[in-house]
């Protein structure tokens, strides 16, 4: 085999094993991630990791307010919304938003001091 001919064969394969890639990361993002729905927010309980026991304590899916009970400790809190909608975390059941998770993305995050989240779409 000549050198050219493996250089070839190498394109060829990140080229087809890119392509497996990509499709794997599109479909993940448009479903289920760790047992969270596509569109919603979850929370887990504490201190576990979703991917070895993916079974949410809470799973919302509308938008507005949404109070949380007896959660203290350490949670992961995934925001697998989409269009740019936003999960923040607020001190009070109506208002003290402090932070907000953005979009397919996941926190670790101490919920004691958190008493409710808000889902809202980006722009407001």
């Amino acid at each position: 085999m000549t050198m050219r001919r493996i250089l070839r064969g190498a394109a060829a394969l990140a080229l087809s094993t890119a392509a497996v890639l990509t499709g794997t990361t599109q479909a993940q993002a448009a479903g289920t991630w760790d047992g969270c729905p596509y569109g919603a927010v979850c929370i887990y309980p504490e201190n576990v990791t979703p991917s070895s026991s993916p079974y949410p304590t809470y799973i919302f899916y509308s938008y507005g307010f949404h109070p949380i009970y007896n959660q203290y400790g350490n949670h992961w809190v995934y925001n697998n919304q989409y269009d740019g909608a936003v999960a923040e975390l607020c001190k009070s059941i109506n208002n003290d938003c402090t932070e907000s998770i953005p979009e397919q993305t996941g926190w670790f995050v101490d919920l004691g001091p958190i008493n409710s989240l808000h889902l809202r779409e980006h722009y407001q």
